[in-house]
């Protein structure tokens, strides 16, 4: 396969710069992938697309405020997105600047603090603050929302609300799992109320999910690495869900990620790990039956697993209905409602 099987046009007036008024405000396109059918649909009717007794498996990761500003000691500006928190005083690091830091260069942040550039591995650098500093404190105090690339605009006073679930429980993401933002705590109520079963995890999402994929041959491409954590209680959940035959639905591509990387270990069992797992055409899925989940970037690696999920075609049948019915797209755009083929 090559990265460019997996590439559409799409009009930029579809990238949603800005959330729907209210979270469940959002489109819903629901596949029906037996029939290849497309059904238009609005996010508050979420709730009636999922029967009783189905399990719904979110990411309950927290958005951290992960970009900051910075001047090397040349005088040079330069803007620093947190990868992944190391250790108390270590961070694995994009920066953007005209001229890349040298190792062993001084980074001075606003704020007052600083840090050295300790090491480089391939386009991300890695932090060392100075003793004594808290990055936790210095993040909220000085750094803002990562609102991803194709948004245009500075972080606004309500993305800090908006580009955060409703659920979100533990810091460590650098980009939102963006399926789930489309609940508020009304519907997950109802949800509960209707018998359907709710679980959660942890998948710190990494800016990495934003890099393009660089090759041509996918077999040659290297997934970004990110951490994550299955409760036993999720175990739990699945294996009863499986005994009375209802069906499990991930809600966004990072739940399905962490489940399915889980799984190709052998049997579910709780505990953390880190995941590579690139999945494409052709991946046997283990776990999952449904996935909610928002519209993806062209030649993306998430374009290429949501096209192992339901097949390649209908996946393409479905991103040029959903551009013709012009759903919004992206992180804080429209989310569709997809089985496994």
């Amino acid at each position: 396969m090559r990265v460019e099987d997996f590439d559409f046009n799409l009009p930029e007036a579809l990238i949603a710069q800005s959330p729907a008024l209210q979270r469940r405000d959002s489109r819903l396109l629901c596949v029906d992938t037996r029939h290849k059918q497309f059904i238009d649909s609005f996010f508050s009717q979420f709730i009636d697309k999922v029967p009783a007794g189905e399990l719904l498996i979110f990411n309950d990761t927290r958005v951290i405020k992960a970009r900051l500003k910075a001047v090397k000691s040349t005088g040079g500006k330069l803007e620093v997105l947190i990868e992944r928190i190391l250790g108390p005083h270590r961070l694995l690091v994009q920066i953007r600047a005209s001229h890349a830091p040298k190792t062993e260069s001084i980074l001075n942040f606003e704020g007052g603090f600083r840090a050295k550039v300790v090491a480089r591995q391939a386009e991300f650098f890695e932090l060392a603050l100075e003793p004594g500093e808290d990055i936790w404190q210095l993040m909220e105090r000085h750094g803002s929302v990562p609102l991803p690339p194709y948004i245009t605009h500075p972080p606004e006073g309500d993305d800090e609300a908006r580009y955060q679930t409703v659920y979100a429980k533990h810091p460590g993401a650098v980009a939102a799992p963006t399926a789930g933002l489309h609940f508020d705590e009304l519907l997950l109520a109802a949800l509960k109320q209707k018998g359907v079963e709710l679980a959660y995890l942890t998948l710190h999402v990494g800016a990495g999910t934003f890099q393009p994929v660089r090759v041509s041959n996918l077999s040659e491409h290297v997934m970004h690495t990110e951490w994550y954590d299955i409760p036993q209680s999720t175990i739990q959940s699945i294996e009863k869900a499986r005994a009375r035959g209802s069906k499990v639905m991930a809600v966004g591509t990072t739940s399905l990620r962490a489940l399915e990387s889980r799984a190709v270990e052998g049997a579910l069992y709780p505990g953390s790990g880190q995941t590579q797992l690139f999945i494409t055409p052709g991946y046997r899925f283990k776990v999952v039956d449904r996935l909610l989940t928002n519209f993806h970037l062209p030649r993306s690696t998430l374009l290429m697993l949501i096209s192992a999920f339901s097949g390649s075609d209908l996946i393409r049948q479905t991103y040029q209905h959903a551009i013709e019915q012009q759903y919004r797209f992206f992180s804080y755009g429209d989310a569709m409602l997809i089985d496994r083929a």
